[in-house]
């Protein structure tokens, strides 16, 4: 008897999982999932438990909590100056991933193609196959993980349908500059393509790099849906609030493919979100230059254990060359540094279509508090220095 369905046949536990696994066995330090491990903000926290004692404890909409909406109308308009009907043009998802998920199954069809761009976010690739799509990888290559034009252009068929974007990018800290962009927009007008945009560490910028979002672009707010969460700006990855905005008709594909998947999020974290996007602008002010402090810590820590970090200009990872560590190979790197030195990464192969591309790359993060990050340094350093 064969029990699982030939698509999930070969498909491996998620590295994320494989890693943190590793991380909890021999009680190391964590420097792989990226989830903070500090409190998120009390004013949010009370939002949500106001929400419970008020009983909004029931389904929410299947577009999301209508105060949600209008507060992500409110949000976008204030921050980038983009537009949307919270009746027609914005979704509530479980998190950013479930989003592209339902977007991948919601605005493809089997052999569309996807332009990508390696490394990529693990849950990208799945997403296209399981829609029946065909990802198509540009590699960005460090140390600047520079955009090459020409290489975009011959990735394009006659099938070619999407460019899915994530910036700032996970995992190399990549911000795409306006330059950039606008060479994307062009391109995209120029194939009539869709655009799917990863948006959830806008606010982590950093050294006077900005976020700007492709839909601002002219002619791209027709043909791009954007995807963004709370989970990375208030600290609450548990929540799960992610959402997608754009022109109605895609929005519309996708709560096609939602709805019959989650239906709807959590009714009182949707509703604590709504207070949250009220922020001042200094609260993520504040949240970029302390991560920034972060990041430039961890950069010093990687550099004086020997390995060779690319210091990121968004994001809360840090991508670093372990050449000189001894080992060849990253997953080999990221199996033997728990036991041997205390602390977890991510090897970065599994974000490549060619694993061979990222064997010598292990991504670090630093959302993790002063004492955390101290104590990995410490450790880095005595293992490496053995």
């Amino acid at each position: 008897m064969r029990y699982a369905a030939r698509r999930v046949a070969q498909m491996p536990p998620t590295i994320f999982a494989e890693m943190t696994a590793l991380a909890q066995r021999h009680q190391a330090i964590n420097l792989g999932q990226g989830f903070p491990d500090f409190s998120a903000p009390d004013d949010i926290k009370q939002a949500a438990m106001r929400a419970i004692a008020a009983d909004c404890n029931q389904y929410a909409p299947g577009a999301g909590v209508s105060a949600l909406r209008q507060a992500l109308a409110g949000y976008y308009r204030r921050h980038y100056r983009l537009d949307f009907d919270p009746e027609s043009e914005i979704l509530a998802c479980v998190g950013a991933t479930e989003a592209i998920f339902a977007a991948m199954l919601g605005l493809l069809d089997p052999g569309d193609e996807v332009i990508l761009f390696d490394p990529a976010y693990d849950s990208y690739r799945p997403a296209i196959a399981f829609a029946g799509g065909i990802a198509r990888s540009l590699v960005l290559r460090p140390p600047d993980w520079r955009l090459a034009p020409e290489r975009l252009e011959a990735l394009v068929t006659p099938r070619t349908r999407m460019l899915l974007l994530n910036s700032p990018h996970n995992p190399t800290g990549k911000v795409f500059s306006r330059e950039e962009l606008e060479l994307l927009a062009a391109f995209c007008r120029r194939y009539d393509l869709l655009v799917v945009t990863d948006e959830v560490y806008e606010h982590l910028c950093y050294d006077g790099a900005r976020h700007l979002p492709l839909a601002s672009l002219p002619g791209m707010a027709e043909r791009v849906l954007t995807v963004s969460s709370l989970g990375k700006s208030f600290s609450v990855t548990g929540w799960k609030v992610g959402w997608a905005v754009g022109p109605a008709p895609l929005v519309d594909a996708v709560h096609k493919a939602k709805q019959f998947a989650t239906f709807c999020g959590a009714t009182p974290l949707q509703t604590a979100a709504a207070e949250a996007l009220a922020v001042e602008d200094d609260y993520y002010r504040q949240l970029a230059e302390d991560y920034r402090r972060r990041r430039d810590f961890l950069c010093q820590a990687l550099a004086a254990a020997g390995l060779k970090p690319f210091v990121p200009a968004g994001t809360y990872f840090v991508m670093a060359d372990i050449s000189a560590s001894g080992f060849i190979d990253d997953r080999d790197f990221c199996r033997a540094l728990p036991e041997k030195a205390g602390v977890a990464a991510i090897p970065a192969s599994p974000f490549y279509a060619d694993p061979e591309a990222g064997r010598r790359l292990v991504r670090f993060t630093f959302c993790k508090s002063w004492p955390l990050l101290e104590e990995a340094a410490t450790r880095l350093r005595r293992y490496f220095a053995a």
